[in-house]
């Protein structure tokens, strides 16, 4: 596949296929695919035998063991894709931005950015150290061939620019608001810098053999409309029109989104992924007809009595109603603790749905 310079739309190059990708691209499938976010972690007691030994980042840097824990996981949910185990703030490391996930504490990155100087001190030119992530889903994507699809991802510019400004987690996102507002062209700057690192990110993964790519931005929904009109959107639509040119479909994904997602879908991306804080068919209202929609069972659903379970499940089947276009997931990523066995029942029901016997 030729992904560099003038290349033919996704309809054209993909894999049609593989109901993953057919769903993304709203075409015509046998059955509703499924898949999890964060369906390779602490919940799954292959991976915490893992982490006995390595961190989550040495897993990501390492081939072997980051297409092991993507391949153990997709296996034994029996879903219909995988998503390659990485971190959205790799790309950090290589724009000179050191991290580290402390207990308790989450991601710190021990050197804010918090001026125009330290914009400018940023790194653009090494996203090639990134290459051990194409290299796990080079190993991915050979395990699985056409059986699977294998999903890439990146973090979104704004969830980056916010992770760099605060220095880790935040409620208020003080920080990133007042460099939105009192200094505009170095938050114009900065988003510009990610981006250019994130296209070759991106390219690297689908160079890899990855069919599609999802951009997290896992905190815009702590922007309003109007907000996300003027900071963030220009430079979402701009990533996601830019992997869009390299041959494959685009899932963009944030949280508390119900106010944005017409916008959001005003970026062209191919599927826009769904929480879990309104019904499906009105957030799929709200993005639009020209958009396929991933999501959206709550995931604390999961830890439910087992038919708790099966009557959120068929709600969403029965909201979708058989229109080509709809992935089944999670509203957001599955938590830890959660009982494996009702994330492989959920798997069964989503293949076992059809819509034309209500009761089944």
């Amino acid at each position: 596949m030729d992904i560099v310079g003038n290349t033919p739309s996704a309809e054209e190059t993909i894999l049609e296929g593989t109901r993953f990708v057919r769903a993304c691209l709203r075409k015509p499938v046998d059955r509703t695919p499924v898949w999890f976010l964060r369906q390779a972690g602490r919940y799954m007691q292959e991976y915490r035998d893992v982490r006995k030994h390595h961190t989550l980042v040495e897993i990501c840097k390492q081939p072997e063991l980051a297409a092991e824990v993507t391949i153990t996981a997709a296996e034994k949910l029996g879903v219909d894709a995988a998503i390659i185990f990485a971190d959205l703030l790799l790309p950090l490391e290589p724009m000179g931005l050191p991290f580290e996930f402390q207990a308790g504490e989450g991601p710190v990155v021990h050197h804010p950015v918090r001026t125009a100087e330290d914009v400018r001190a940023l790194r653009i030119d090494r996203a090639g150290d990134l290459a051990y992530v194409a290299r796990a889903i080079e190993k991915v994507a050979a395990h699985f061939g056409d059986r699977l699809g294998v999903i890439g991802f990146c973090g979104a510019p704004y969830t980056l620019a916010s992770y760099m400004i605060e220095g880790g987690g935040s409620r208020n996102y003080i920080h990133t608001k007042q460099m939105m507002y009192g200094d505009t062209p170095t938050w114009r700057a900065l988003l510009d810098k990610i981006f250019i690192v994130l296209e070759e990110y991106c390219r690297l993964q689908v160079q890899a053999g990855a069919d599609v790519i999802q951009i997290f931005d896992s905190w815009v929904g702590s922007l309003g409309l109007e907000d996300y009109r003027d900071y963030a959107f220009e430079a979402s639509k701009r990533l996601v029109r830019a992997v869009q040119q390299m041959g494959v479909p685009v899932i963009y994904f944030g949280v508390e989104t119900a106010g944005l997602l017409t916008q959001m879908a005003a970026t062209g991306a191919d599927v826009i992924g769904l929480d879990w804080r309104q019904p499906l068919d009105v957030g799929w209202r709200e993005v639009g007809p020209a958009h396929a929609v991933q999501g959206n069972l709550d995931p604390i659903t999961l830890f439910a009595p087992i038919e708790v379970i099966e009557l959120r499940v068929k709600e969403i089947l029965r909201a979708a109603n058989g229109r080509p276009g709809h992935i089944f997931n999670l509203g957001h990523g599955i938590v830890p603790q959660t009982p494996v066995e009702n994330v492989q029942a959920v798997v069964k029901m989503v293949r076992d749905f059809r819509l034309e016997n209500q009761d089944a």
